[in-house]
């Protein structure tokens, strides 16, 4: 079907198809025909995820899809499910089949730099911030938001996004870890017309853009709020009580008191999917869920009393215990939907959007299909999405970007 494209070239303007077809060429053919008169001009970007079933023709995807619809820039990746728009304009979870989804805008006025990097390419973590400008070929004053997707295995993300924090820190940073073919470990990162095994791929973009991020991470908080008294590195040895004054507890026992005044269904849920909150921001005074990074509980230490957190914790730090369910999944994803819903500015609508959720996600927590595109589609409907299912998804909470699991990280885009 041709659409009448938007007049108004000074518009941004996204659009999205998704493809079922098991031939990769009838794939990419049946995406770019959907596509076609729905921008105003050639696209500026395109960003492109193709499930893992097509892991023997990742090479061929971009030469196929470059020569039926050029893009300035194109990246992507696979991914484990893929996210994208069916024919109707309802967005589709599509988990387990083949499937190919390809995003393209027009963004104008914005300068938009891919890159390629590799562990080798990565400054030291003391580099000044020319040098991550350098590798990324972007200067810090020009305010560039990312996306980004990356290997799972040799990345170094995690030193990645603090580089790019460090040398950028009021831009966005989202994305997530490409998913990987289970028998060869194989992942695809696709960056203009070259396919990587390695690495980490992604875009700069610079100018009259923003890029509005919801990270919803699924859980809920039990109890109180605890302050750090004692840590080191990644072990919590003790914890101030706020109801006992000033004095200093275990976690372990704050832990175990807490458990006592469970209902007995959240003590079944507190067996399997018991996780701890670290509050982000030092100085607000009431915490609402998206405030805390969530963080998984690695195990206790019965004789000192301490629990091993998967992250470093700092004295002073605000801790909190959550859990996580379907439930509790999608009301934190309903919350942060109408908060964003409510603080949206006056001006151009959002134009597009991306999606990275989690592999423990999907239909496999809900039991139910397109259950989180279905939801941001209610609060932001006929937005364009695209997205993928990932083995990490990267998003920020508070000023500093991170790595999350069971996460889902939405991407938002518009002029400001």
């Amino acid at each position: 079907m041709t659409t009448t494209p938007p007049s108004d070239l000074s518009a941004m303007v996204w659009a999205n198809a998704v493809s079922t077809r098991p031939s990769l060429e009838a794939a990419v053919s049946d995406v770019v025909a959907q596509l076609e008169g729905r921008l105003p001009a050639a696209p500026d970007l395109g960003l492109v995820f193709i499930s893992s079933s097509f892991t023997s023709e990742f090479a061929r995807l971009l030469p196929l899809l470059q020569d039926l619809l050029p893009m300035a820039v194109v990246v992507g990746c696979s991914g484990g499910g893929i996210v994208g728009m069916d024919a109707q304009g309802q967005p589709q979870e599509l988990e387990d089949t083949p499937a190919l989804s390809l995003t393209v805008a027009t963004l104008p006025g914005v300068s938009v730099q891919p890159f390629h990097l590799t562990v080798e390419d990565l400054p030291d973590l003391d580099s000044p911030p020319d040098a991550w400008a350098e590798l990324v070929g972007v200067a810090p004053e020009a305010d560039p938001q990312f996306i980004l997707m990356a290997d799972p295995f040799s990345s170094k993300v995690t030193d990645l996004l603090q580089g790019l924090d460090f040398a950028y820190p009021s831009g966005v940073k989202i994305g997530g870890l490409a998913s990987v073919d289970g028998f060869n470990r194989h992942s695809g990162l696709f960056c203009d017309r070259n396919y990587y095994s390695e690495g980490v791929v992604g875009v700069a973009l610079s100018g009259p853009v923003v890029l509005d991020t919801i990270v919803a991470q699924g859980c809920r908080p039990i109890g109180p709020v605890y302050r750090v008294e004692k840590a080191e590195r990644n072990i919590l040895l003790s914890l101030g009580d706020p109801d006992d004054g000033d004095a200093a507890h275990s976690p372990l026992e704050l832990l175990q008191a807490l458990f006592e005044t469970l209902p007995e269904d959240e003590r079944q849920l507190a067996q399997s999917s018991l996780f701890i909150g670290i509050a982000q921001d030092s100085f607000k005074l009431t915490l609402d869920p998206g405030d805390f990074l969530i963080r998984t509980l690695l195990g206790v230490d019965p004789k000192m009393g301490a629990i091993a957190v998967g992250d470093r914790l700092r004295l002073g730090q605000r801790v909190q215990f959550h859990l996580r369910d379907a439930r509790t999944s999608a009301s934190d994803l309903e919350s942060l939907l109408q908060r964003y819903q409510r603080q949206l500015p006056v001006g151009p609508a959002p134009a597009g959007a991306l999606m990275f959720a989690c592999m423990g996600r999907g239909q496999g927590l809900y039991d139910q299909a397109n259950f989180d595109s279905g939801l941001f589609a209610q609060y932001l409907p006929g937005l364009p999405l695209g997205g993928f299912f990932c083995g990490g998804e990267i998003g920020p909470v508070g000023q500093t970007t991170f790595l999350h699991g069971f996460t889902s990280v939405f991407g938002i885009c518009r002029q400001p």
